[in-house]
Order: C-alpha cells, then structure tokens, then sequence
C-alpha cells in the first residue's frame, strides 16, 4: 500500500467501531488493529503524566493496558502538522510491512481529528539508552552476555530491514533510545518515523537530513547520501556506545565536543582494547569478544560509505566473533578468566591482524583482513 493510499485512509478515520480483529489481519491492505479514541483514554488513564513512559520531539509515549489485560505502549504524536502527519503514516506503513523478532511490533493506531496514536507492545526493560545513561544504568543490568546478545539482536532486526524487507527500508534513527528491550532482554528496533523505502535497483537517495546528531554518517549529515551503508555506520557508533557506556557525543573541559570514534581510535592503534569496556564491567568480559566487536565497529564507522560492510556481514561477524567464542570459553563473566589477563597497556600480540595505522590515521585492511574477523 503506497503512502498516498495510506495518508487518504487515515483522514477519513472516525469513530466507528473496529471491525473484527481476525478479518483485519487477514486483510491485505490493513493488517493492523484499529482502536478508538476511548478504548486509548481508557487504557492510559487519559494520558496521565503518571502513566507516560518516554519524549522526544515526536510526542510522548504512554504504558496502558487494555481490557484484556495486555500491557501496551501507545505513542502520541504532538500537535497535528503536514511533518507528524507524514512521520505517522510512514511509521503504521512500515511496521505494517514488516515482520521480525528483532523489531517493535505494531498493534494498532488511531486516526482521527488531531488526534494520531501508534499501539505498540509494551518493552517492560525499556531503552538501552536508558540502561546505558539513564536512571537504570547504575543497577548495571546489562551484563556482558546480555549486551552481546543485544548487539546480535539488533544487527539482525536491521539486516531483515536492508536485505529482506520489500521493499528494501533504511531505518534512518539508529541509536540507543530506538532500541527496546523485552522481558528477557531481547532487541527490539524501534520508530521508523524516519524510515525510508528504497525501490528495487536504487543503491542511494538524496534526501533532508533526519536522524540524530553523534549518529549520522558523514555522507549523510553532509550531503544528505542515504543508503543502507547509513544505517550500517550508526550501528557502529551504537555498537562502541553499548561497549563502552559512553555517549555518541561527549562534551570536554573549555566546550569542546569529542565524538565517540575519536575517542576510542587511539585505544585501538595503541591495542588498549581493555579501557573501552564500560568500567561498570569490573573486567567480566571475554577480551577475544571485546576486541572482535570493537573492530566490527571500526569497520562499519569508516568514513568511506563503500568500505562499510553490509549488515548481512555484520551479523555473521557477531555471530562469529561471539556465540563461537561463548562456546570456547567456559565462564565469560570470570573476573579471573585468562584472556583477561595483564593490565591492559602492552598492544595485543594478535593486534597486527586486525588494524594498520597510517600517517596516524587507523586504517581497515582488504577484504582478506575483514575474513580474520571470522
């Protein structure tokens, strides 16, 4: 269903009552649940501040629960413009594209007046964001399993997205807050607001920057280059962040800011690999794993679109890198374990098949060095 399709449906939403749920989910063009306005004010307590769960320059995000008893998370769009209008509709048209367990699941919306609601599920663990820099991330809940296993999640979820969905979507906002987490810590990608559908055969389009600074690949935030390579470079920078618990952007003594990657090129030339994991760790990681995932990472923030690998790579990487090497080591969360061993200032004695470093600047070797990652 094209968008002007959808953009038409929406404005004659009304009030009447939803047709049966079966029926519209075997129906081809709305396969979503269409809720009324007061089954939403019912199940939120009318919007109460008490209730809402997440904002940001969308609108806010309100915990409900419906008459079933279902726990659901009902985003609220703010005041009715031609861009919200838009956001809505590629969001519900998106969602209701796809089908992965590594991303947000769509409920249901509600259309009408100046009122524009997305019904998701409900994530009860909330946002890396919020386990990395918000108020949970001093509970330090995301171990180093954990954080591996969301890492693999969300790769997957956006590999689906580039290579599988069609057509083929960039997700445009890849960051820590768009990544939700279920009960057992699961990932789920999440707001397509900013989403875009690429037809077949176009490797690229040019477009108004959207997406969030710290982020945004430089072809991107320059240009205004979009590709799958876009999203390819903010998981990079989501990768290094979930390693390390530090920010995309970080502000220095005298106002100066230092972006994530300058902050942890130096590490890597140097093989200090042990100083980027977030020190909530206390060293309960696997350093094989670390590094691996920390040159994935490089990989996918090279500053030349065409050197980033495709998330298909990415996941066998991860994949690779992490579950073969859980297998190999018994206990990873071992303070004591032996690849953890040393203080962590002499270079790794297996640095060199990783990186080169030339004229100061880190540089990714040929395609035989990306195959060593495995």
């Amino acid at each position: 269903m094209s968008l002007k399709c959808l953009c038409c449906f929406l404005s004659n939403e009304d009030e009447s009552p939803r047709r049966n749920v079966d029926e519209k989910k075997n129906s081809r063009d709305y396969p979503w649940e269409r809720y009324t306005l007061k089954e939403l004010l019912r199940a939120t307590n009318n919007f109460h501040q008490d209730n809402k769960i997440g904002e940001g320059g969308f609108g806010s995000v309100y915990w409900g629960q419906t008459n079933k008893g279902v726990e659901i998370a009902v985003k609220r769009l703010k005041t009715m413009t031609a861009k919200a209008e838009m956001e809505f509709a590629v969001e519900v048209e998106v969602l209701g594209r796809v089908r992965h367990r590594n991303l947000l699941g769509l409920r249901g919306f509600y259309a009408g007046g100046d009122e524009r609601l997305i019904v998701y599920d409900y994530m009860p663990n909330h946002s890396l964001l919020t386990h990395l820099h918000g108020q949970l991330a001093s509970d330090c809940l995301l171990d180093w399993p954990r954080r591996m296993n969301i890492t693999i999640g969300a790769a997957e979820g956006l590999a689906y997205l580039h290579h599988e969905a069609n057509p083929h979507i960039i997700h445009r906002d890849i960051k820590a807050s768009n990544v939700l987490l279920d009960t057992e810590f699961q990932a789920k990608v999440a707001d397509f607001g900013f989403a875009k559908l690429i037809p077949e055969g176009v490797s690229h389009l040019t477009t108004r920057v959207k997406g969030t600074l710290g982020y945004l690949a430089p072809e991107y935030a320059m240009w205004g280059k979009v590709s799958e390579s876009c999203d390819v470079y903010s998981f990079g920078i989501l990768l290094l962040e979930i390693i390390s618990a530090k920010k995309p952007i970080e502000k220095l003594p005298g106002g100066i800011k230092r972006d994530i990657v300058q902050w942890v090129t130096p590490y890597v030339q140097k093989g200090v690999f042990k100083h980027i994991a977030d020190p909530k760790l206390k060293g309960n990681f696997d350093l094989e794993q670390l590094k691996s995932v920390i040159m994935i990472a490089v990989m996918c923030t090279d500053s030349s679109p065409d050197k980033r690998p495709s998330m298909i790579e990415v996941v066998e990487w991860l994949k690779d890198g992490v579950l073969k090497r859980k297998k190999e080591v018994p206990n990873l969360s071992s303070g004591n374990n032996n690849n953890n061993k040393g203080d962590g200032e002499e270079n790794d004695e297996n640095y060199e098949e990783f990186v080169t470093m030339q004229s100061n600047n880190l540089k990714i070797l040929s395609d035989n060095d990306r195959r060593k990652m495995r």
